[in-house]
């Protein structure tokens, strides 16, 4: 397959391809237009919802837009479609204009940057520029930036829930194919340190992680040399990097005793051991008893690498766990906790029980004469009715610091003391907020260029830093693993008035 061609320019619906000659036929393909694209709700998974989500995936959207191109061949392709009398689809005159256009230049970028704490019907990117051309980037949009969104979200909930343990994103085998690159990626914005993704970490400037698999020790006892025999050849060859998986055959009455023995012949030879990795079985009571023995054994520091289907509501109820039972073992379990790392694979990878972001792409403004008219979609669903208008995005903070609210504001409003913050869909619900409550407001969005290639490396770094800063200022109910509290998106008494007043006209058009 030619997947230069499959994942270029033409990686997108069929249906933004007819839109686009549709505009182009009827005058409207350089019509300046404004297109947000959003979440409606944050990730549910049954058992537990998130409160927030970690916004992600913008690097990769700039990539893939700075390199893609209406080139002969994707033009050649769109040429060769026929309908079913006959009849081509596209006409030559949509073709070349598709080809003196080019790429996407002519359009303008606006972005919440990655790694920052986003909430539902919040503008996480903004798209302006010829009608035609915002049409046809609307999949690649959602593509790119929904899925990394909806990972690192599920990576910052299961960081959350570590407590300060490090974690480890290891979930490449059963992710969605070519999308595991993007799980790898998402997972590292999203708060874990390390990914077993070698290509994706070498790629992002990241050491990848992982020591052995069951195999290894199959293999060893299969030809007569036993679990010991199969840990002393790993610790030939890594004596400085010797992690070994002990539950192959019994964890407490033959691997963690094996281990210890292989770790001291290595202390012995000058090297220091990193750790054991427990994979199947009652985790948190076999943590307690492996850091037990590895303490009488003199390792106190030697790592445990918990693995086996974890996610935040497995890593949560683990801790809860080892804080009863390790005191009735004579442990610390400050202790126990403190020397765990997570290694969690398939349901952070593909985000197990909520497996896409609501996420949308809807225009809000159309040019009309020199300015912005207000575009809108009604619904019966009070919630789907998008908020109309260029925007301006602020984050509202309390006077403790901690953000309290996004204010949708229109793009030319001019904010007034007190704040006044509507419920964007229920009428008559408000709240007033005095400058004397309120310790700041950032705006969100930034300009976003994908023509000036970023280091991949540090987008990662910084993206991760930014997810720290807005942790540490969102309240500690709306990060809850479990029923978290509500946090507020509100719209300013412009963006409320002109949405409601568009939607009533609406409706007495439609009743007359």
């Amino acid at each position: 397959m030619d997947r230069k061609l499959a994942e270029g320019v033409l990686y997108t619906d069929q249906y933004q391809l007819t839109m686009a000659q549709l505009y182009y036929r009827t005058g409207m393909a350089e019509r300046q237009a404004r297109f947000e694209h959003f979440f409606r709700r944050y990730p549910d998974y049954g058992r537990h919802q998130a409160g927030y989500c970690i916004n992600a995936g913008a690097a990769w959207l700039a990539d893939w837009i700075h390199t893609v191109r209406f080139d002969d061949a994707s033009l050649d392709k769109l040429r060769s479609h026929r309908n079913h009398l006959g009849v081509p689809i596209f006409g030559d005159d949509f073709l070349d204009w598709l080809a003196d256009v080019g790429d996407f230049s002519s359009l303008r970028f606006e972005a919440i940057p990655e790694g920052r704490v986003v909430h539902p019907n919040v503008p996480l990117t903004v798209v302006e520029g010829p009608l035609a051309l915002a049409q046809l980037i609307e999949t690649s949009v959602l593509n790119h930036l929904n899925f990394q969104t909806l990972i690192a979200t599920k990576a910052s909930r299961v960081v959350e829930a570590a407590n300060g343990g490090s974690v480890l994103e290891f979930g490449m085998r059963r992710a969605p194919e070519r999308g595991a690159t993007a799980a790898s990626r998402a997972s590292l914005v999203g708060g874990a340190t390390g990914t077993s993704n070698a290509g994706l970490a070498h790629a992002l400037g990241f050491t990848p992680s992982g020591t052995h698999a069951h195999s290894m020790v199959q293999v060893f006892m299969a030809l007569g040399d036993g679990e010991l025999g199969a840990f002393r050849a790993y610790a030939d060859i890594y004596p400085d990097e010797c992690l070994l998986l002990v539950d192959t055959i019994n964890t407490l009455d033959s691997g963690v005793p094996n281990a210890i023995t292989v770790f001291s012949e290595l202390r012995a030879k000058g090297h220091q051991p990193v750790g054991i990795r427990l994979d199947s079985g009652d985790l948190a009571h076999l943590a307690v008893k492996s850091s037990q023995m590895l303490d009488e054994a003199g390792f106190p520091e030697v790592t445990i690498v918990l693995s086996s289907s974890l996610d935040e509501i497995t890593i949560w109820q683990i801790l809860n766990q080892i804080a009863v039972e390790a005191p009735q073992y004579g442990q610390d379990a400050q202790h126990v906790m403190g020397r765990l790392m997570y290694g969690c694979g398939t349901r952070m990878a593909t985000s197990e029980g909520d497996p896409s972001l609501d996420g949308v792409y809807k225009l809000v403004a159309i040019e009309d004469n020199g300015s912005w008219k207000p575009a809108i979609k009604l619904s019966d669903t009070p919630a789907k009715v998008i908020n109309p208008g260029p925007k301006r995005v602020f984050r509202i903070y309390s006077r403790r610091g901690t953000a309290t609210a996004d204010l949708l504001a229109q793009a030319d409003e001019q904010l007034t003391d007190p704040l006044v913050l509507h419920h964007p869909s229920a009428e008559g619900v408000m709240r007033r907020l005095p400058s004397e409550r309120i310790s700041g407001r950032e705006e969100l969005l930034e300009p976003f260029d994908p023509w000036t290639p970023a280091d991949e490396h540090e987008a990662v770094v910084e993206a991760r830093g930014r997810r720290s800063d807005d942790l540490a200022r969102l309240d500690v109910g709306v990060r809850r693993i479990v029923n978290p509290h509500v946090y507020h998106v509100s719209l300013s008494a412009a963006s409320w008035e002109l949405k409601h007043s568009i939607m009533n006209e609406m409706r007495r058009g439609r009743q007359g």
